[in-house]
């Protein structure tokens, strides 16, 4: 388990543009993944609501590394959509994602993308599912 959680941190802290935007990895283990970004003005779109791509970085991020943990190694997302609930707005956004299924080569997982905001109160904001892919070299 603590060499998955190394692997994972290692992958996460690789990626130049989550490290661009502030995302960190917060949490990790078999299977989940959890992932948070505070929200600033620059990931904002002109209502002042966090843009739409920005979540999906999220639920796409959460979900590879949920089902990468999963299958026990590297993953690529394979497909995936998200529904947009509610504009994100608040003082940080969490990406929780959970595989719900795998077999030896891929993994399906679920991901709730929620804007806490100053009093720490939680509000969901989109939901995504996606299919991750073992990577083979």
């Amino acid at each position: 388990m603590d060499d998955m959680q190394a692997f994972a941190r290692q992958v996460f802290d690789a990626q130049p543009f989550s490290r661009f935007i502030g995302a960190t990895l917060a949490a990790c283990g078999p299977g989940h993944a959890e992932i948070h970004l505070a929200i600033v003005d620059h990931l904002k779109q002109q209502h002042g609501f966090v843009h739409g791509g920005v979540l999906s970085y999220l639920a796409d991020n959460a979900i590879t590394f949920a089902g990468g943990l999963a299958l026990g190694g590297d993953a690529l997302t394979s497909e995936y959509k998200i529904n947009y609930l509610r504009p994100a707005k608040g003082s940080r956004l969490i990406a929780r994602a959970h595989a719900k299924g795998k077999g030896k080569r891929q993994a399906v997982c679920l991901c709730d993308v929620i804007a806490v905001d100053e009093d720490g109160a939680e509000m969901l904001c989109a939901i995504a599912q996606g299919t991750v892919v073992a990577v083979t070299v």
